[in-house]
């Protein structure tokens, strides 16, 4: 008789949407890519891993050769998978990124995706409940009707069972229109306790250009902390009582993927370590800009030893 699979302790950090595999063009006016990964919530969630706090992921893959390396991908980065559902009706999704004069661009093909099925009925609630922080952003929202309900019912059963709930806004317009996404976004971030918005994002959200007048609108929706990613000029974190920008770390940076993903994961590993939102801003920023200095969202994303390195030399 086989022994009985142990169950599954829930780490401190949950992150739900879809991750892809991503194709970087590495060489500039060449059709030369790079096979990565990427996908915002992951990159929350390597990221937060890296730092040395317990992390998984909620999402779903295709039964195919992408979805297995993205398993794959988590499992080597400490990232618990099990509540990362295989659709054998769905691909995996994939996007190209192009560089050029005005920057990186990114291209898409995840319509149809196993992610985008991704449904309320198969949220593991029971997980969710046992985490500490529960990171959603944009894009978990955007990317199909189904996947915006099982996101914004697993922010309601988090809040239900007092766990924390961090959200990146992540806009991306090719996926839904403004009007929409400012209606949902905003009642998600009623129902969030870190925000973690975009500067380009946050001023089409609200249609606010100042600093404080934007934070002051975030916090009054419910949010206690707000940190604004301001690049590199790092940012700007603000609760009730205080706010203050937290200037960036300088580098020679190559390739901006995912670097606000990096910010985020490592923001937030840093407060359920017990930063306060200005000392965890610090070492986010610094983990940021080091992720900077590499091609792709993942492979660059710096450890904790290398942030403190830094932060310490």
């Amino acid at each position: 008789m086989s022994e009985a699979t142990p169950p599954v302790s829930t780490p401190a950090i949950l992150a739900l949407g879809e991750a892809m595999v991503e194709f970087n063009q590495s060489v500039k006016d060449h059709p030369q890519y790079l096979q990565g990964f990427g996908g915002d919530t992951s990159n929350f969630c390597i990221a937060a891993a890296r730092q040395g706090v317990p992390s998984g992921f909620v999402s779903a893959v295709g039964a195919d050769h992408f979805g297995r390396l993205l398993v794959d991908l988590w499992q080597c980065e400490a990232v618990e998978t099990a509540w990362v559902k295989v659709d054998s009706q769905a691909p995996t999704g994939v996007y190209f990124v192009s560089h050029g004069p005005a920057g990186h661009q990114f291209d898409y093909l995840r319509a149809g995706s196993a992610a985008s099925r991704y449904a309320p009925a198969d949220l593991p609630l029971d997980a969710i409940k046992s985490a500490q922080v529960l990171h959603l952003s944009g894009i978990s929202l955007a990317i199909s009707m189904s996947a915006c309900d099982a996101a914004l019912g697993a922010i309601s059963h988090a809040r239900a069972h007092g766990v924390q709930v961090s959200f990146d806004t992540n806009l991306r317009l090719k996926l839904w229109p403004l009007a929409r996404a400012r209606a949902v976004m905003l009642e998600a971030i009623r129902q969030t306790d870190i925000c973690l918005p975009s500067w380009d994002d946050v001023t089409a959200l609200t249609g606010l250009t100042g600093r404080d007048e934007i934070v002051d609108f975030l916090l009054a929706l419910g949010p206690r902390v707000v940190a604004l990613k301001l690049g590199k000029q790092g940012s700007y974190i603000a609760t009730p009582d205080e706010r203050r920008v937290v200037p960036g770390h300088v580098v020679n940076a190559v390739d901006a993927t995912g670097a606000g993903d990096c910010f985020g994961g490592a923001f937030i590993a840093r407060i359920v370590a017990g930063d306060d939102p200005f000392s965890a801003a610090r070492y986010a920023n610094v983990a940021a800009a080091l992720s900077t200095q590499g091609f792709g969202a993942v492979t660059p994303i710096p450890d904790r030893a290398t942030v403190e390195k830094v932060l310490n030399g």
